[in-house]
């Protein structure tokens, strides 16, 4: 059996194999379209920054969750998506480019914003939230070291050494996942001595209304933030998903790593469980109810000639 120590180095892998293979699938096209349309690109940098931790504040406040469940929800909100978000926008025909440039600028905005906002939560929700302090260049290296740092390495890579890329990048993709899927087997049913949470069923079905609910109202957010700018629908479907599918890797990091409160863990333990599924599924609805509103409205069109 692992222990706590191994388990979280194990998590620093993982997260590094993650970024890494992010890197990998990068090119410089990817980086051009950050400004080939700024407008959505705003739009969902907006809606990742902004409303989710607010609807979040929202959602912690409507029932009587303990003040450390309610500091890891809060931290899972501002934890943007990552591959697994891209690779649903993907699947649904969305907005690929805008996707990936979301993906890489979080990594590298989420550098200052998970520091500032973190403590904020653990000074407004925590009675004793001084003790817990997150301390700004420490928590900002180390998450340089296991996001940024992974990825600029595979995107070094990928423009160097393409070919070599193109082998490892499928390999390191279903490595990192697996890894991933054994590391929340072991945080979901190991003990706390043993690097895990001790997540009971009473914990599941407690989290589990209020982390749908910010899946999903998550995604509503990022959806009609789209469309209130006008957007494409690619575009706001993909808004939609990268706004409503958090990093739980990188929201175990900060509760279970560098706070080390296994309590603060369990929000992004539950969430994992069902958010994937979920986003696919409001995201797949989505897509279906613009089909058949395209039909209706080319149907009521009056027709040439």
């Amino acid at each position: 059996m692992l222990s706590g120590n191994e388990v979280n180095s194990l998590l620093n892998i993982v997260l590094a194999l993650i970024m890494g293979g992010l890197g990998l699938s990068l090119t410089r096209a990817d980086f051009r379209h950050l400004f080939d349309k700024p407008r959505a690109l705003a739009v969902g940098l907006s809606a990742q920054m902004v409303l989710l931790p607010i609807i979040s504040w929202v959602i912690v406040q409507m029932g009587d969750l303990s003040p450390e469940l309610q500091v890891g929800i809060m931290i899972l909100s501002v934890c943007p998506g990552g591959i697994t978000s891209n690779l649903i926008s993907y699947f649904l025909k969305g907005n690929v480019a805008l996707a990936i440039s979301l993906t890489v600028l979080n990594a590298v905005l989420t550098l200052v914003t998970i520091p500032i906002l973190v403590n904020i939560f653990l000074l407004h929700f925590m009675q004793n939230g001084k003790e817990f302090q997150l301390p700004f260049l420490d928590v900002m290296y180390e998450i340089m070291v296991v996001t940024v740092l992974p990825a600029a390495i595979g995107l070094f890579i990928r423009d160097r050494f393409p070919a070599v890329a193109g082998r490892l990048e499928k390999p390191l993709n279903y490595t990192s996942t697996g890894l991933l899927v054994v590391l929340f087997i072991l945080k979901i049913f190991s003990g706390e001595s043993s690097g895990g949470t001790g997540l009971r069923f009473a914990d599941i079905s407690g989290l589990f209304p209020y982390v749908i609910l910010l899946n999903f109202l998550s995604m509503m957010a990022g959806f009609l933030s789209g469309s209130l700018f006008s957007l494409p629908f690619n575009s706001k479907i993909t808004i939609s998903v990268e706004v409503g599918l958090h990093n739980t890797a990188l929201a175990l990091l900060i509760a279970g790593n560098i706070l080390a409160n296994h309590n603060m863990e369990k929000p992004a333990l539950v969430y994992a469980m069902f958010s994937f599924f979920i986003t696919f599924l409001v995201a797949w609805l989505l897509r279906r109810v613009e089909k058949v509103l395209f039909k209706n409205r080319a149907a009521e069109s009056p027709k040439e000639g």
